[in-house]
């Protein structure tokens, strides 16, 4: 699956899941639960001990089943190092031009963190493939439909605060696709082995994207 092919994807999925877990084996289970649900793309976080490791080993065990990418990665260094191990998109809570331009340099979708209209716009003209607004949580829907307004061609990714209750209203508002942490990806449900609890979390945020774009 080139670039162009895995934008589309996940525009046309709609939900990146955002998860924290601390080996490849438990990242496997999950993987395997919310894909059954239809959620295929997976922000892995560079906070997490053994990143690098445990994303090259879940990256070649699923292929195009299921996408991983690297998620907090604050500079060229940690993108590239994150792009040899496996990763498919990258995923920053900042804004640094040095990871956009490492990203095109190696056709890796990049979604870097920024707030504001004006710093929308700078990521948006550096190269970035979606701008992740972050974060979402004090602004809401209502903010992704004031932005997209005079700004309709770029690809906006809310992220902090979605949850099922909302997640139509920010793909209604114009959201190319979403990022979901604990609202999908639940420790209670991982810790407990209820895989089935988080395959429906899945469906209900696949549903909600639906909802939004009918």
């Amino acid at each position: 699956m080139d670039k162009i092919e895995m934008m589309r994807a996940m525009v046309d999925t709609g939900v990146v899941a955002i998860v924290r877990l601390d080996s490849s084996e438990s990242l496997t289970r999950v993987a395997d639960a919310i894909a059954e649900g239809g959620v295929r793309f997976i922000e892995f976080t560079m906070t997490t001990p053994g990143a690098l490791e445990v994303l090259g080993k879940v990256s070649e065990r699923f292929g195009d089943d299921v996408i991983f990418g690297a998620g907090t990665v604050l500079d060229a260094e940690s993108a590239r190092a994150a792009i040899l191990a496996g990763a498919r998109f990258v995923v920053a809570p900042n804004l640094n031009p040095d990871v956009i331009t490492l990203c095109n340099r190696y056709s890796v979708p990049s979604m870097p963190g920024v707030l504001t209209p004006t710093e929308i716009m700078q990521a948006w003209d550096l190269g970035a493939d979606f701008v992740k607004v972050f974060p979402c949580s004090a602004f809401g829907p209502d903010y992704i439909e004031a932005v997209l307004a005079p700004l309709p061609h770029v690809k906006l990714a809310p992220v902090g605060g979605v949850d099922l209750s909302n997640v139509a209203e920010y793909i209604r508002a114009g959201a190319a696709c979403v990022g979901v942490g604990s609202s999908l990806v639940n420790n209670k449900l991982i810790a407990s082995g209820d895989w089935a609890g988080l395959t429906e979390r899945a469906r209900g945020f696949i549903a909600g994207v639906q909802e939004g774009r009918s």
